[in-house]
C-alpha cells in the first residue's frame, strides 16, 4: 500500500515539476530562483535524525551514484538565452521526456528495491538520490547563469545568445 501511494504521489510530483519548468521558461530567470530549490529541499535531510530513514555508506554511495548521473542529463537540456536584456531558460523538447523518463526509472527502481530494501531506508536513499540528481543540475545553471550575467554587464552579447 505505501509502495502504491508513494508512486502515485511521486507521479503527481513530477507531473508539477514539468508544470513548474514550463512556466519558468516564460519569466526571466534569477539566481535566487537557481539557488533556493535545493536549499528548500535540503531541510527534508532532517529526516536521518529518524534511525528509520538511516542507509548503509553502500546505500549512500549508490544513491549519490545515481543521482549525479541523472543530473547529467538535466544538466545537458538546461541552457540559457538572453532575450530583451534578460536572461531565460531556454525550452527544452527533450525536457519533458527525460524527466518522465527518470520518473519511470526511479518508479522501476523502487518496485524493485522494496522486496530487498526497507521502506525506511528506501525512502532515505530516494531522497538522496533527488538531492544528488538537483544539486550538481543547479549549480550547474547557477555556473552558466552567472557567466551569461558577467557577459552582459561586459557588452559583450549579442541581444539573442544562448549559453
Amino acid at each position: 500500500m505505501w509502495i502504491a501511494a508513494s508512486t502515485i504521489l511521486a507521479v503527481l510530483m513530477g507531473i508539477a515539476a514539468m508544470i513548474v519548468r514550463m512556466k519558468a521558461a516564460k519569466k526571466p530567470a534569477s539566481a535566487k530562483k537557481i539557488i533556493l530549490p535545493p536549499l528548500f529541499m535540503s531541510t527534508g535531510a532532517l529526516m536521518f535524525i529518524f534511525p528509520v530513514f538511516r542507509v548503509t555508506p553502500v546505500e549512500l554511495l549508490e544513491a549519490v551514484v545515481v543521482g549525479m548521473l541523472f543530473s547529467i542529463l538535466l544538466i545537458k537540456t538546461s541552457k540559457f538565452e538572453v532575450r530583451s536584456s534578460e536572461i531565460y531558460l531556454k525550452r527544452s523538447k527533450a525536457f519533458p521526456i527525460i524527466l518522465i523518463s527518470l520518473l519511470i526509472i526511479r518508479i522501476i527502481g523502487k518496485v524493485v528495491l522494496s522486496s530487498s530494501v526497507d521502506l525506511g531506508e528506501l525512502s532515505g536513499m530516494f531522497f538522496i538520490l533527488a538531492f544528488s540528481m538537483i544539486l550538481p543540475w543547479r549549480i550547474s545553471m547557477y555556473l552558466q547563469y552567472r557567466k551569461l550575467k558577467t557577459k552582459m554587464s561586459n557588452g559583450s552579447l549579442d541581444h539573442q545568445t544562448i549559453l
